[in-house]
């Protein structure tokens, strides 16, 4: 029996049984700060997972860079070991990287693991945002021990976190995760499109939804791509972004524990993204699904303890 619960980043405590998801970045596209995205967040793409000794951050929005901060202020002259995962190489998936403030400590050793990037590969399109004129330090200038590597086929090991990922339905290549501990799991879906709505003309599909819902069968945590409600959806078909109604019902099947609504639309402030979880909440207890629904907030921290 898993024991979860949620607290604000200030009342934060790590324990070394505890499995701990951080949302540091929670937005989709570009940052949107402002009076009404404050309950929610305006960084993009981030998040934490900490189980025992070993760290790694899910993909490098702006919301790295608060991870960041929070882990010189936490860690001081001892070195930090961390590996980033990234989905795929989006402007919104990496664009916090060059602002993040473990990678400009020699001390530190961060390893870097994704699919196939833009043509250069993952190493390229970091390196590629951070060239002149658009930033005044190269990758290869960062003194800390960086090493980029392509994810190895089937699921392997960090520490003692068991990571599987899959190919999602998102233009370009792109990736989803799972990850497994002895104390619970999490899934990371930040872009993907539910095939049950595509055509050959609106976009290629790589995931089905049975293959889906195999991967997430039975998943403690799961935080996907809820971009769009139905109305806006119909707008946006091809996209690669998710339909609200139709990832609840996903959820639903494949007995998610917890999903968290993510990558939440620039367009959408605080006010749209409650009334888009009170949608979800009610067409959740219509199926007459066990499944809990929060959508996703920066700085909330979620822990699952065996």
């Amino acid at each position: 029996m898993l024991r979860e619960s949620i607290t604000k980043l200030k009342k934060s405590r790590f324990s070394l049984d505890t499995l701990l998801l951080r949302f540091w970045g929670v937005r989709g596209s570009i940052p949107t700060p402002g009076r009404s995205t404050l309950k929610h967040g305006g960084n993009t793409s981030c998040i934490e997972i900490r189980w025992k000794d070993t760290i790694i951050a899910l993909d490098a929005g702006t919301g790295i860079r608060g991870l960041g901060a929070h882990l010189s202020r936490e860690f001081r002259s001892r070195p930090i070991d961390l590996t980033l995962l990234l989905t795929h190489t989006h402007w919104d998936h990496i664009q916090g990287f060059p602002f993040f403030r473990p990678a400009y400590e020699a001390k530190n050793r961060i390893r870097v693991m994704g699919g196939r990037g833009a043509q250069r590969g993952i190493g390229g399109s970091l390196s590629d945002q951070m060239e002149s004129p658009f930033f005044p330090v190269g990758l290869r200038d960062l003194p800390s021990a960086i090493s980029i590597k392509p994810l190895p086929a089937g699921s392997f090991r960090i520490g003692e976190v068991t990571v599987s990922s899959i190919r999602v339905n998102h233009p370009g290549f792109c990736v989803g995760y799972r990850l497994s501990t002895p104390a619970g799991s999490v899934a990371y879906f930040p872009d993907n499109e539910l095939a049950r709505r595509l055509t050959p003309e609106q976009g290629k599909v790589v995931l089905s939804d049975e293959k889906l819902t195999r991967f997430l069968d039975g998943v403690d945590l799961l935080v996907m791509d809820t971009q769009y409600d139905r109305a806006s959806y119909s707008r946006h078909v091809g996209w690669g972004h998710g339909c609200l109604d139709d990832v609840v019902e996903l959820a639903g099947v494949a007995r998610v524990g917890h999903l968290f609504l993510f990558h939440h639309d620039p367009e959408h402030g605080d006010a749209k993204i409650e009334s888009m979880l009170r949608r979800a909440r009610r067409q959740a207890a219509m199926r007459g699904d066990t499944l809990k629904i929060s959508a996703a907030c920066e700085g909330d921290s979620v822990r699952l303890k065996a």
